[in-house]
């Protein structure tokens, strides 16, 4: 099917084709006779910007009349059935927020309910024909998958007809095309029509438009270009137009939801006394074409961070958190959409949005929802601009977390390919010593050894390996739980034999007088949750798990978490280790199934939404302080410490905390997760440690 006209779209459209003999003219529905009846005499089609032929917004016409579905309780099994409907095999996806433009007349369907096995949307549930209290900014839309029904006859499927589209938009270099480095970031706008690439005429070309092009090409921000040059250049060469009349407000994620007009076939002189619109944009810290383009960047002060994506499995996309009070929170997907997901995209230093993801399709956040029904008109330099409303608790769950897909220029890492072969044919080793920080774009950018290879041999055993996931668990220990339940423990060293055995005492400990004589422990619980998108599974199977006669419990991984006192200035003067006593889900969040359970060889791990309890009354929940002095320390806590589970953000697997230790007492407070506070409480954190105490223990 063709999409729906941008004409539909636009009212500047209809009123240019009233007065314009070069436009196209309003699209019209097919009149070609039905075949049969559709679902109780039910059409349907596609509709929306931008979008491909087989998504888009769900309009349904009934009794004469074309409407479109609410998204609340919207499903993928309703996506099923409608894209049935439409005459394709399944859905894979569906849209909220009328992602593909808000539709016009009546909202026929609202709360629709389906279980996916129904053979029309007429045997969903829902609450009733034209019953709704939603609006055209809720309109759904479907993905679906590009392969038809065998035999699917479309008498009951309306096509729009639609003649020119812009599919797609470049740069293209019009000097030095071949030495430039990529991304592209300055050269002549072409649109992809379905006749193939086309120029854009640059009369009333604006600013605005210049933006909604780097945005779609994944830069935050447009700037200056040297016109006069340009056309200097453009008399030199021949040109191909199929654009004009391009007006952007500025604040649409895709050109096709601009106002503009397609030449005719038939033009014989095109964009008279103009030249091809040329567009520079300004590329984010992470794609700075040239180092001393980031050097440049990085020298300018910059403010401290209140936005950052989390859980996403690639860069530009993940869910939203934002700093407020110290503290990082969610936001609430109420009324979340593209303009609002685009200012975050550009403050992150990306394009605008792809899509805005609502559902906690990014994984479920933990602790305070900052904000809810956020409206941006897409203008606004921060989140923070746009007008919001501060929420409690009860008004949103995270459940409802709010995420984005921001668009990324094309670097031309996407054309490189990672190898994985037959260890027994490996003939050389080309790279040694790689070490990546996790931002970079390729193993090229990461330091290692350059041409000296420190790896001489071959083999399966000196040779690394990766296997690659679109999601991934992420770890996260609940700090504050840490802070309540931190106490000091004298106990009897005859009730400590089995922990000695499990190493968890300190290498004094071996020296001691037993049974007599006591250690002293700093316990704490512990209560680790899983954010990510996939379960938190041991590396080891369960044939190489090791069973502990003296706790009576499998160990499932060497090392799950590191315990330290350290110094102020980061030296170790105290150390605690667990193994992974079991791996299971003590709870879980309302909505999410226990999975794993410890209990009779059973499997272990923590699922996504549950959490792992460790409580501070449990054998080497604790670390032996026994030869600790008074004085200033930091309590350290590092999950997955050695890497051995990949999780989608290592970054917030430490914690920290004040300690304050007189010899008798000890005060912990400030504990928070590494990457979790604000840089001014960090700078704060480092420079006294421990010379307040909110808690004496």
């Amino acid at each position: 099917m063709r999409p729906v006209s941008i004409w539909q779209r636009s009212p500047w459209g209809l009123l240019l084709c009233l007065l314009c003999s070069s436009c196209l003219g309003s699209p019209s529905p097919s009149t070609a006779p039905e075949k049969r009846a559709g679902s109780q005499g039910l059409r349907f089609r596609l509709a929306g910007f931008p979008r491909k032929p087989f998504e888009g917004r769900v309009e349904i016409q009934r009794a004469g009349e074309w409407g479109t579905i609410c998204d609340d309780d919207f499903t993928l099994q309703a996506a099923h059935i409608l894209c049935r409907e439409l005459g394709f095999t399944e859905a894979t996806g569906w849209t909220h927020s009328a992602k593909y433009g808000p539709g016009t007349g009546r909202i026929w369907l609202d709360n629709l309910s389906c279980s996916g096995t129904e053979q029309s949307v007429t045997e969903c549930a829902s609450r009733g024909w034209g019953n709704s209290d939603c609006t055209h900014d809720e309109d759904a839309g479907v993905i679906c998958k590009d392969q038809r029904l065998p035999g699917f006859s479309d008498s009951n499927v309306i096509e729009v007809e639609q003649h020119l589209q812009v599919e797609e938009v470049r740069l293209r270099p019009a000097v030095g095309r071949g030495r430039r480095p990529l991304p592209v970031t300055e050269g002549l706008v072409e649109v992809r029509l379905p006749d193939g690439w086309s120029q854009v005429c640059d009369k009333g070309w604006s600013a605005h438009n210049s933006h909604v092009v780097c945005g779609m090409l994944g830069f935050p921000s447009e700037k200056r270009v040297n016109t006069a040059f340009y056309r200097l250049l453009a008399q030199r060469q021949q040109h191909s137009f199929g654009l004009h009349g391009v007006a952007c407000v500025g604040t649409e994620a895709h050109l096709s939801l601009c106002s503009l007009e397609f030449y005719r076939a038939n033009d014989t002189t095109r964009c008279p006394g103009g030249a091809p619109a040329v567009v520079s944009c300004v590329p984010g810290p992470l794609y700075a074409a040239s180092s001393g383009q980031r050097k440049q960047q990085q020298s300018k002060p910059q403010g401290e961070t209140r936005v950052r994506l989390k859980g996403g499995a690639h860069p530009g996309e993940g869910r939203v958190e934002v700093l407020k009070a110290s503290t990082w929170g969610t936001i609430c997907d109420r009324k979340w959409d593209l303009q609002a997901a685009s200012v975050v995209c550009r403050e992150l230093g990306f394009g605008s949005a792809r899509e805005a993801l609502s559902g906690a399709r990014m994984g479920q956040g933990m602790g305070a929802i900052h904000l809810s029904e956020v409206r941006c008109s897409g203008q606004e330099p921060s989140l923070w601009k746009c007008p919001h409303k501060n929420i409690t608790a009860e008004d949103c769950s995270h459940s409802q977390d709010a995420g984005v897909r921001c668009n990324l220029p094309y670097t031309g890492v996407e054309t490189k390919e990672t190898w994985y072969w037959d260890s027994g044919n490996i003939t050389e080793v080309v790279m040694s010593g790689v070490r990546c920080t996790g931002s970079e774009l390729s193993l090229d950018q990461c330091a290692h050894h350059g041409t000296h290879i420190a790896c001489k041999r071959t083999g399966t055993r000196f040779t690394a390996g990766v296997i690659c996931s679109e999601t991934a668990s992420d770890l996260l220990l609940h700090s504050a739980l840490v802070q309540e339940t931190a106490y000091i423990e004298d106990r009897p060293l005859h009730m400590l034999y089995c922990a000695a055995e499990e190493n968890c005492l300190a290498r004094s400990a071996r020296s001691a007088n037993w049974p007599y004589g006591h250690r002293r422990l700093l316990r704490f619980s512990s209560q680790i949750h899983n954010l990510g998108r996939a379960d938190f599974r041991p590396k080891a199977g369960r044939h190489s798990w090791v069973w502990h006669e003296c706790h009576g419990h499998y160990h499932s991984m060497d090392i799950f978490t590191h315990y330290d006192i350290l110094t102020p200035n980061g030296t170790k003067v105290a150390e605690g280790h667990k193994a992974s006593f079991c791996l299971e889900d003590t709870e879980c969040q309302e909505d999410v199934s226990k999975r794993y359970e410890c209990a009779n060889f059973g499997e272990q791990g923590i699922t996504v939404g549950c959490w792992d309890l460790y409580r501070h009354d449990i054998d080497c929940q604790w670390i032996d302080i026994t030869d600790v002095k008074p004085g200033n320390y930091i309590l350290q806590v590092v999950i997955n410490p050695n890497f051995e589970v990949a999780e989608s953000d290592f970054t917030n697997n430490a914690m920290k905390c004040n300690c304050k230790y007189d010899g008798h007492r000890i005060w912990v407070h400030n504990c928070h997760i590494g990457d979790a506070f604000s840089e001014e409480a960090n700078r704060r954190f480092e420079r006294y440690p421990g010379q307040t105490s909110n808690q004496v223990i």
